[in-house]
């Protein structure tokens, strides 16, 4: 089957989305002819094929605040988004791909749907957005297949869309790659470490992070990522935890090591993610994770770690004590083992023979 994956920030990014689509094209390849179509730098890879269209962007630019250009996708990066779509239909068209997997939403899945209908071809959506406005729109498109990432957001798109094919895949992870075995990151903050893994924006509410682990004597906290909050979440770092923050950015080829320096992962993103890939890395390499009370996070964490109110500081901070006393044995590893992406892979697999 020729399978043509839109990433418009891969090459670009290292986050859950760009992560997942570089994963599964990897993957897939194995019994597929998969082709990633992304804006950024193409670089090297031996398994699938990658398209760029190298359109310029602003990074620093921002868009007018106001909640209508996001919902009519007529803000800066939509339109970028929309620009790269176009620009890809031509290749798409002559290329006569079975079956395309749009990843950013906004006008994209619309202009391949009408491709798709046109060629008699399919297109199935991954929910990576999460319960929302951006998953509705795509569930609008009418694809010929809706995957969510969880039952909550199953549940939740067919009532959004009843004439949509709705299936329950969750992401994978590599539990290869991320293993408790293997080189570990130096870092250079006193033991026991707590980790955070998080884009700084403030849907992600690091900042909950920050002020419950400085409620802690001894504990230190690195946080890995970048975003807006950056400069602001650093600055609260270090006034709270002094020498016991930092934060730093990694690549995601470093991150297994990272993982494996740590003691605790944490994260207190909003209940409406729909998934975080972080949780399932922390977790194969047998980290217990602190995360979000809700049933997403439940799904994904079960026995595995503490669920708790991140907005709750104080018993957010109890919860990361309870985890760092805690013996969890291989818990954590095995939970994330019912996550193997060989094993999602061959759910995609089956869904692609029943379209």
């Amino acid at each position: 089957m020729k399978i043509a994956i839109l990433s418009f920030y891969c090459g670009y990014l290292e986050r859950g989305a760009e992560n997942w689509t570089l994963q599964f094209a990897s993957r897939l390849s194995k019994s597929h002819e998969v082709c990633v179509f992304q804006n950024g730098p193409s670089g090297v890879s031996k398994e699938y094929k990658v398209v760029s269209t190298n359109i310029s962007i602003n990074w620093k630019k921002k868009d007018s605040p106001g909640i209508l250009t996001r919902r009519l996708f007529i803000d800066y990066k939509s339109r970028l988004i929309a620009l790269f779509s176009l620009k890809v239909i031509p290749v798409l068209f002559k290329g006569k791909y079975d079956l395309l997997i749009p990843i950013n939403g906004g006008w994209q899945p619309a202009f391949m749907r009408l491709l798709t209908w046109l060629q008699r071809k399919k297109m199935i959506i991954v929910g990576h957005a999460g319960i929302g406005w951006d998953d509705a729109n795509n569930l609008w498109t009418f694809p010929d297949c809706f995957v969510a990432l969880s039952t909550q957001v199953k549940n939740w798109a067919k009532k959004i869309n009843p004439f949509v094919k709705t299936v329950y895949i969750p992401n994978g992870v590599d539990s290869d790659k991320f293993k408790p075995q293997g080189v570990k990151k130096v870092i250079k903050l006193a033991k026991p470490i707590i980790l955070c893994v998080s884009a700084l924006e403030k849907t992600k509410r690091v900042d909950l992070i920050i002020k419950a682990v400085s409620k802690l004597k001894k504990a230190s906290l690195l946080v890995v990522g970048d975003g807006i909050e950056r400069e602001k979440l650093d600055n609260l770092g270090k006034k709270v935890l002094g020498k016991r923050f930092l934060l730093r950015k990694f690549k995601f080829d470093e991150m297994p090591s990272v993982y494996r320096s740590v003691d605790v992962f944490t994260s207190a993103s909003r209940p409406e993610y729909s998934f975080e890939m972080v949780l399932l890395e922390a977790m194969a390499t047998n980290l217990p994770v602190v995360a979000n009370n809700d049933p997403i996070r439940a799904q994904i964490v079960r026995d595995a770690g503490i669920l708790t109110d991140p907005t709750d500081v104080e018993r957010c901070s109890e919860a990361v004590q309870k985890a760092l006393c805690t013996d969890w044995n291989v818990r954590p590893r095995k939970q994330a083992e019912k996550f193997s992406l060989d094993k999602i892979v061959e759910k995609y697999d089956a869904l692609f023979k029943e379209l």
